[in-house]
């Protein structure tokens, strides 16, 4: 009789193994990110600039947004307001500590100057990208800090890839709807980061179909 329950008491665990080992399948993202089609790319604002890699998270960012293009669902945004989705970025360097400058406004873009037939053009933002903010929502691309200051960075030395859902209040305080962290997750020119979310969104949106 012992045998009996213990082995009843096995394939009782067993079972309980395999309904935990389906359920890990289930990578559902919100209905809100399957159907978002405007993003905003964004440094985290906790970033500084790294003293050893100055322009590494500007050039991830802007790799990041390439990617996205290329992906082709969704549409960039510089306006927080309009973005559904705000994806937050840092570069790492594979170490735990590294010495930086905080308190800059990492995310200013660049005047580029486009020539048109009548002359030219500038192009691209300086300064805060939220160009017509609307009340309650919050600015995502602020630093936390005025005033240039040096320091150091501490983590875990890996790229970051979080998203977020857009149009609240405050999106970056809200923890994020899928986080990828990853040595090369940003790597030029493939940025390996946004090939795991598009496949994530293909499966996520295979098994939505799927649902009874």
């Amino acid at each position: 009789m012992r045998y009996r329950w213990s082995v009843l008491f096995l394939l009782g665990m067993m079972c309980c193994v395999g309904a935990v080992g389906k359920d890990k399948k289930k990578i559902l993202l919100p209905t809100a990110v399957l159907e978002a089609r405007t993003v905003m790319v964004i440094v985290d604002p906790d970033a500084g600039i790294a003293l050893d890699d100055p322009l590494g998270n500007r050039n991830a960012r802007e790799d990041v947004e390439r990617a996205l293009m290329k992906w082709g669902r969704f549409r960039l945004e510089e306006n927080a307001a309009d973005a559904e989705l705000v994806i937050s970025i840092r570069k790492g360097n594979g170490r735990i500590a590294r010495p930086s400058i905080g308190g800059v406004p990492i995310n200013n873009r660049p005047v580029i100057f486009e020539p048109t037939d009548s002359g030219g053009q500038a192009g691209g933002q300086m300064g805060n990208p939220q160009r017509n903010p609307q009340p309650g929502y919050g600015d995502p691309t602020g630093s936390r800090d005025t005033g240039p200051r040096p320091g150091v960075e501490v983590g875990d030395g890996e790229d970051m890839f979080a998203v977020y859902l857009g149009k609240r209040q405050d999106p970056l305080n809200w923890l994020p709807v899928w986080r990828y962290n990853s040595a090369d997750g940003l790597r030029s020119p493939g940025v390996p980061a946004v090939e795991v979310f598009r496949k994530l969104v293909v499966e996520a949106e295979k098994q939505a179909a799927a649902k009874p």
